[in-house]
């Protein structure tokens, strides 16, 4: 008995130096497990440390564990950051309406940049509309972290005043359309003095997944093609409602308005996307807008 003490004892006070081997170490551990056994003591609790293969990797604790949780938060707040609403309303104005009007609309829709949910926005009149179909003459095109977010922002009570005694009374005409960009990349809010290209399509009927795949790669594609274009979003709307039946939207972001205009020489190129989708398509819609140097901050 006096032996199984002083084991114990000597196993418990001695500091082993650290160049001993590992073997050493465990050979020690078993004896003192067993002397404990012999003695009545508990055996139960943690285990002795499994000695390191270096002084740099420590052994997985609890505390280790949690260090790594910011790290995993981080990456998802960052994926989720990378998340953009795309939310544009064309407008077609009454032909006889007074043109203060029609600024008094843009500059109260602008003021709603201030609503905590909205990322960007901007709205004025356009450059011009493609389009043969329709006459819009003015645009809001904005961004949101979330369809939450959006969902809240037209509920808003400033929205819907500025909605009711700004836009309903002046314009003719409306059509909406939200996405989400499959590949989102670039900066949330467009830069003043940028210039839009925004492109809605109207996919024929009972096409499958496959052609609808196609023509969102065809015009996601149009980046590689189009050097001068700083930013491009694709995605599908999922607000039907407004939407006119297109289902496929698209934005592209220039510098300028001289970057957008350049665009007009590379007609080849142009056709050459075209062609690719023109047997699935059933509608175009295309509109250029220059973002204003400074948008209006107040009602």
């Amino acid at each position: 008995m006096k032996l199984v003490e002083q084991i114990v004892r000597s196993l418990s006070t001695t500091q082993l130096p650290l160049a001993r081997s590992n073997q050493r170490i465990q050979i020690y551990s078993q004896n003192l497990r067993h002397s404990r056994k012999m003695l009545g003591l508990k055996t139960s609790g943690p285990a002795p440390p499994t000695p390191c293969s270096h002084f740099l990797s420590p052994n997985p604790t609890t505390a280790t564990s949690r260090h790594f949780k910011p790290y995993s938060s981080f990456r998802s707040i960052k994926m989720s950051a990378e998340q953009i609403v795309e939310h544009v309303v064309l407008f077609k104005a009454k032909p006889d309406v007074d043109p203060s009007k029609l600024s008094a609309m843009a500059n109260n829709l602008n003021s709603l940049t201030s609503l905590n949910q909205v990322v960007h926005l901007s709205a004025g009149p356009l450059i011009r509309d493609r389009s043969s179909s329709f006459s819009f003459t003015h645009i809001l095109h904005s961004r949101y972290k979330t369809k939450s977010d959006l969902a809240d922002y037209s509920a808003h009570p400033d929205h819907v005043r500025v909605v009711k005694e700004y836009v309903l009374p002046v314009v003719d005409d409306i059509m909406a359309v939200d996405w989400i960009p499959t590949d989102f990349s670039g900066p949330s809010e467009v830069p003043p003095g940028s210039a839009l290209r925004v492109t809605f399509l109207k996919l024929k009927e009972n096409l499958g997944e496959n052609e609808k795949s196609q023509v969102l790669s065809a015009v996601g594609g149009i980046k590689e093609k189009f050097p001068g274009i700083e930013q491009l979003t694709v995605g599908e709307n999922f607000s039907p409602g407004r939407a006119k039946g297109f289902s496929i939207a698209s934005i592209a972001v220039f510098k300028g308005v001289n970057e957008l205009e350049a665009l007009e020489s590379q007609t080849e190129l142009a056709n050459e996307q075209k062609e690719k989708v023109k047997d699935f398509l059933d509608g175009v819609v295309v509109v250029d807008y220059a973002v204003p140097p400074t948008q209006s901050a107040s009602l």
